[in-house]
């Protein structure tokens, strides 16, 4: 919410009718507000941001030892397969 009163005076201060000044300030709690992010909003979404990179790390970390097994297995068949020939 913003303080109404004051942003309609702001606005007649610069130029508007009243009447203008208070239909701008009524839309712009209406319309524009509800859809503006909060401190809290961004808060949460760093939050999330910082949950999100720290799976990405432990996916990326799981599959970097993963491959290194597969590396490690196909090395070993390979030399094994090699004895037998």
């Amino acid at each position: 919410m913003i303080d109404t009163l004051a942003y309609g005076k702001h606005l007649e201060e610069n130029g508007f009718d009243r009447r203008q000044a208070e239909a701008l300030a009524e839309a712009t709690n209406q319309y524009i507000v509800p859809d503006l992010a909060t401190k809290q909003d961004l808060q949460a979404v760093r939050q999330d941001l910082t949950n999100l990179e720290t799976r990405l790390l432990a996916a990326i970390h799981t599959a970097q030892f993963q491959s290194i097994g597969i590396i490690a297995a196909m090395i070993g068949l390979a030399l094994a397969v090699g004895k037998l020939l």
